[in-house]
């Protein structure tokens, strides 16, 4: 991506001074078609984060293309990461995105190495891959195609649509390594929807997305969290919550309460306090000891909605302790014998919960310059995977 003309016409180091003490800050960028945002272009020197855990391997790895989201969800566990680069967990966690531009770069050099024993990587688990900006800086298809070539499995968490753009790409990719992927649906009241999570996609968007990957032969999870005490914790919300994603074709459920951490509890208690006043108190309450609720009323959510779960014939989602994603398919076996990702039928819904996802033939839908295109189109490549791997890294770089 190049927005030369669209370059800060200020010193870096005032731009972001966190980021300039790096040494590794390219540029900052703003462009009117993403107003009261700053993308701050960075060559990063990793790809992958080892994130030790207690799954059924003991380690995970992670990769985030993006540091800071635009989805602007009140609540994001996330927000704190901003802290480390002098930037705050509110405003500049929403308007201030790392964009890390020769990631796939990295990562092929990353997956070359000898050492590595393709454990599976997942997307996801701390800022959207599929926000916004991933439309017009297009990381996560280099990133899917050098997973895929190297025999890595993949694991995918999202709340943005943009998904959908690389859909053959990932269903080439599960002929290769297990993909696991699972769309971040939470809030099925529209009013509410918008304003606790202003930059994402609708509930109705992102469930047309489900019905879209299943569509074509991939499960889909739907993560249901954050549950908002006393806001989306009511049975009624609940069972609607489930009823929609089952309508959507989304193959697991999983669910947990609310996680404020202190630099979170301070920005999430900001906009209850502007739109819900009346519950300021009751959450004072609630989170008086940390960052979760207590267990009392863990306790009572998870007798609430477990029977839910059941009633709407929806299969209980595992969570990997190591990466607070999706659990990959790929843990069951060894690293060396890593099974193909579980394929189900093509789904039909019985009522559509949102607009398609576009014919099964012929060009697929634009989502800007560089789009995919289907494997039939003409002059399309014979292998997306292949078409998608970036250049080999200049060893200059650094």
């Amino acid at each position: 991506m190049r927005w030369s003309s669209q370059e800060l016409q200020t010193e870096q180091v005032g731009a972001l001074p966190g980021l300039a003490r790096l040494n590794n800050l390219v540029r900052s960028v703003q462009t009117p078609e993403f107003a009261g945002i700053t993308f701050h272009e960075i060559l990063c020197k990793s790809a992958l984060n080892h994130v030790p855990g207690q799954s059924a391997l003991p380690y995970g790895y992670t990769i985030n293309p993006y540091r800071g989201c635009s989805h602007a969800c009140t609540y994001c566990f996330a927000r704190p990461t901003h802290q480390y680069l002098d930037l705050d967990a509110g405003k500049d966690f929403d308007s201030e995105i790392i964009v890390k531009v020769n990631v796939a770069e990295v990562l092929r050099k990353e997956l070359g190495k000898p050492t590595w024993g393709r454990h599976p990587v997942a997307l996801g688990t701390n800022t959207d891959p599929y926000q916004r900006a991933e439309g017009r800086y297009r990381l996560m298809p280099g990133i899917i195609a050098e997973l895929a070539d190297s025999k890595t499995p993949i694991s995918i968490l999202t709340k943005g649509t943009l998904l959908r753009r690389d859909l053959d790409l990932l269903v080439e990719a599960s002929e290769h390594v297990p993909v696991d992927l699972a769309m971040s649906i939470a809030i099925y009241d529209d009013e509410l929807q918008q304003s606790v999570e202003p930059g994402t996609p609708t509930t109705k968007a992102r469930l047309a997305t489900v019905t879209a990957v299943r569509e074509r032969g991939l499960d889909c999870g739907v993560f249901l969290m954050p549950i908002l005490p006393f806001l989306t914790d009511t049975r009624a919300h609940l069972d609607e919550a489930l009823r929609q994603a089952k309508a959507a074709g989304a193959t697991s459920v999983l669910y947990s309460g609310l996680n404020l951490k202190p630099a979170v509890k301070d920005w999430y208690l900001r906009w209850l306090d502007r739109e819900h006043p009346e519950l300021v108190t009751r959450y004072l309450e609630l989170y008086a000891g940390g960052q979760y609720a207590p267990k009392e009323y863990r306790t009572w959510l998870a007798a609430r909605i477990k029977p839910l779960i059941r009633a709407h014939g929806l299969e209980r989602g595992i969570v990997d302790p190591a990466t607070g994603g999706l659990r990959s398919s790929a843990l069951p076996s060894s690293p060396e014998r890593m099974p193909v990702a579980r394929r189900t039928p093509a789904f039909t819904p019985a009522r559509s919960p949102g607009p398609g996802p576009g014919p099964k033939t012929g060009p697929m839908m634009d989502h800007g310059p560089g789009s995919l295109r289907w494997a039939g189109s003409t002059g399309a490549p014979r292998s997306l995977i292949a078409a998608e791997l970036p250049p080999d890294l200049a060893p200059t770089l650094f």
